[in-house]
């Protein structure tokens, strides 16, 4: 009897998704957000692993930024499958993303095939998918670097390409798989059309899979200073309950590099000298995928009525064709437009022709450049307890709504310049003021004076929801003082 392949998919949670302002921001991107379905694009991710066959899945594991950790792991536990979430004190690109991953994968004396997938793509027939898949893992474990080329159904100058060769003498006669031959750059137009007719050419999908020592052996021929910098910041690390740390200053020293440059192109260019390097195969992959890189993207996706319209949220839309609008709480009117792309948040609106949705990111840019707070937050932050809106503001006083999840529990602080009045709207709160602990229910109120230490913490089991009103000369976040944190937080 055959044994499983023991599968551990690895999420690769970095990127801004810049091109999906104002949904997407650099402090909650594209991938934590539902913009397919119910789901996020990182709980897609990790729910199209369920069922493959012939394998044993492990509990995923999601790489990310420190500061998406905690979105990340109520992301997961919503899904009922809490896993390991590794993170990194800073960005290094997928190279040292995935090593990190491979050191977490063989802590525990195992070798698991690891599926390595993009958090923000977007797979439309997940059974493709996972029958692809299930030819990978058979030649992951016999010793090959599988990669996913996706079949080109169009000249598209937004990607990178892969190069098929020679069919893969390691698979079994039926199977698609063939040598990697080369690596190719975003083409321009005349190019990618070529590509197109001349027929060997695949998108490059960012998927992989591998046995961790497999990855962790050719990174070491191919760039050992990336190896040595990962291995040395893991050592220095901890593990948090379901967050596994590294050394931070060691891990800003690592070299950044993508998987790609760092060995698929050394794989894909051996010529049989110098250390041997395991074989580099392409599987084609025809799931209906995208990596929603842009709103004409997204709007190619999602299904549309008759006319190509998609429209989401409160959205009325008279005599239009092939526009995108999307609404997170104030109506959108669409009269006689075509191509256009509309979206509404809270605090921005986007309004662009469907063929300059890449251009989106030079209002960010721009955004950023004038110190503007859109162009990196919502309004609405989340944090580990909970979340608050910014309802309004104004010289000296700030206005939020604020939702503790049951069981939530807010650091022990004080501030210097901002005295709080705290309104409980529904739910029970639990208050520490000064030297005193009391329970504030619905339509009841507290006052907490300026440079006085409080908690706020929710007892329930429904959530708390208050309006927190805050006076005084400054109001930045940034003016707390935390004593105790059951987070972690500083």
């Amino acid at each position: 009897m055959t044994t499983p392949v023991l599968l551990q998919p690895v999420v690769l949670s970095g990127g801004s998704g810049t091109r999906l302002w104002p949904l997407s921001r650099e402090k909650y991107p594209k991938q934590l957000l539902a913009l397919t379905g119910a789901d996020s694009l990182l709980q897609a991710t990790v729910r199209r692993v369920e069922g493959i066959a012939g394998v044993t899945l492990a509990a995923p594991m999601v790489v990310c930024n420190e500061e998406y950790r905690f979105v990340i792991a109520e992301q997961l536990r919503l899904l009922g499958k809490p896993g390991t979430v590794v993170l990194e004190p800073c960005g290094r690109n997928t190279a040292p993303a995935l090593t990190l991953a491979s050191l977490a994968a063989i802590k525990d004396a195992a070798d698991p095939v690891l599926l390595v997938m993009p958090a923000d793509h977007v797979i439309t027939d997940v059974a493709a998918f996972q029958s692809v898949v299930s030819q990978g893992a058979a030649l992951a474990v016999a010793g090959a670097v599988v990669t996913f080329g996706i079949t080109p159904d169009a000249p598209e100058t937004g990607y990178g390409y892969i190069q098929s060769g020679a069919a893969y003498e390691g698979a079994d006669a039926s199977s698609s798989a063939r040598l990697i031959a080369r690596f190719v750059e975003k083409p321009d137009l005349a190019t990618a059309q070529a590509y197109l007719t001349e027929g060997t050419y695949l998108w490059n999908s960012g998927l992989f899979m591998m046995r961790a020592s497999v990855w962790l052996a050719a990174l070491g021929t191919c760039r050992p200073d990336i190896l040595a910098a990962c291995q040395s910041a893991w050592n220095q690390g901890s593990t948090d309950g379901e967050f596994a740390r590294v050394g931070k200053d060691t891990f800003a020293q690592c070299p950044s590099d993508s998987i790609d440059y760092a060995v698929m192109e050394r794989i894909a260019a051996q010529v049989g000298t110098g250390p041997a390097l395991p074989p580099g195969v392409v599987l084609p992959l025809s799931a209906g995928w995208s990596d929603v890189g842009a709103w004409d993207a997204l709007w190619q996706v999602l299904p549309k009525d008759g006319h190509g319209n998609v429209a989401q949220g409160d959205v009325l839309l008279q005599d239009c064709e092939n526009t995108l609008a999307l609404s997170e709480g104030r109506l959108i009117a669409c009269v006689g437009v075509s191509d256009l792309v509309v979206v509404e948040t809270a605090d921005a609106i986007l309004v662009s022709h469907k063929d300059k949705t890449q251009d989106v990111k030079k209002i960010v840019d721009t955004l950023k450049k004038q110190g503007r707070a859109e162009g990196s937050v919502h309004r609405k932050v989340f944090r580990p307890w909970g979340s608050y809106d910014g309802v309004d503001a104004g010289e000296r006083f700030q206005v939020k709504r604020i939702v503790v999840k049951p069981g939530g529990v807010l650091s022990l602080q004080m501030h210097h310049h901002r005295a709080e009045h705290w309104i409980v709207v529904s739910g029970t709160a639990r208050v520490t003021k000064g030297e005193e602990t009391f329970l504030v229910t619905e339509n009841q109120s507290t006052f907490i004076p300026l440079g006085t230490t409080h908690r706020l913490e929710n007892p329930g089991c429904v959530p708390l929801e208050m309006i927190e009103v805050q006076s005084g000369s400054y109001l930045g976040e940034d003016d707390i003082v935390r004593f105790e944190d059951v987070y972690g937080r500083r």
